[in-house]
């Protein structure tokens, strides 16, 4: 059984991958904001990437799909409001 399980994940169609890849970035993404008191530099410490990071990825992604994005903006959509504001209210 747990080897058909494991077939169907390499055979799926690539509209479903996308999803389940796109709903696990959504779940980082709801886990980070949770978690507003693990820092950046915490997380570059333990994983080698961060906030920062995730919304760098998502600007370099976006540009490879002919999408312009700044990094403010990127920046926005990966800590769900300014990066400013949330400096404010969470960076130590």
């Amino acid at each position: 059984m747990l080897a058909k399980k494991l077939i169907n994940i390499f055979v799926m169609d690539k509209n479903k991958k996308i999803e389940i890849q796109s709903a696990t970035f959504e779940r980082l993404l709801k886990h980070l904001d949770e978690r507003k008191d693990v820092q950046n530099i915490d997380l570059m410490n333990l994983a080698n990437f961060c906030r920062n990071c995730l919304s760098r990825w998502f600007r370099e992604e976006a540009e490879k799909k002919g999408v312009s994005i700044s990094d403010p903006e990127a920046r926005e959509r990966i800590y769900g409001m300014p990066y400013t504001e949330w400096k404010e209210k969470y960076q130590k």
